[in-house]
């Protein structure tokens, strides 16, 4: 009865870590996209630190929610200036999200990694935060601040838990 009972132990135990490592392995299988974007045209007439968009500026956000109306996203980042929050909000509006502030001084952390993982997300920013955000993300320094002229720029940087992809697509 023993030998019974024990072998009875083994084989539930053997099945009960088999499927746990099965679970395991299904969690990695996930993939989190990020869309990272430069703010559209601001406004250069007035000697601010934060200025709104221009009329062009305003036309090129409405776009930016064209090329996303066909995208799922879970989430949009932007930094708390005008010029980025104006450029979300039309998509933010189209897709019924909030759009969420983040610290431009403070990319791609633990917490943000652990907030995004398995999501689809925008970010908005400067044109030296987004690609200084997508060298954060690969964990390496390949791109360089955007040139200033230069506000259609869609970086898609895809992770997996065996691959990083990033594309670059121009929307000037």
């Amino acid at each position: 009865m023993r030998n019974f009972l024990f072998l009875s132990f083994v084989i539930v135990l053997f099945f009960s870590c088999k499927t746990e490592k099965k679970e395991e392995t299904n969690t990695f299988k996930e993939t989190t996209i990020y869309y990272l974007i430069r703010h559209a045209e601001k406004d250069r007439s007035t000697s601010g630190q934060d200025p709104i968009l221009t009329e062009k500026g305003l036309e090129r956000s409405v776009n930016w929610a064209k090329v996303f109306r066909s995208k799922k996203l879970d989430q949009i980042y932007s930094t708390d200036y005008k010029r980025t929050q104006q450029t979300a909000l039309p998509t933010a509006t189209e897709k019924n999200l909030e759009i969420q502030s983040y610290n431009p001084d403070k990319l791609y952390d633990e917490d943000f990694n652990r907030e995004t993982k398995g999501k689809t997300v925008l970010i908005v920013g400067h044109s030296n935060t987004t690609p200084a955000f997508v060298n954060a993300i690969i964990g390496k320094q390949k791109y360089g601040d955007i040139n200033d002229s230069d506000n259609g720029k869609l970086y898609k940087v895809s992770l997996t838990k065996n691959d990083t992809l990033v594309t670059i697509e121009d929307h000037n």
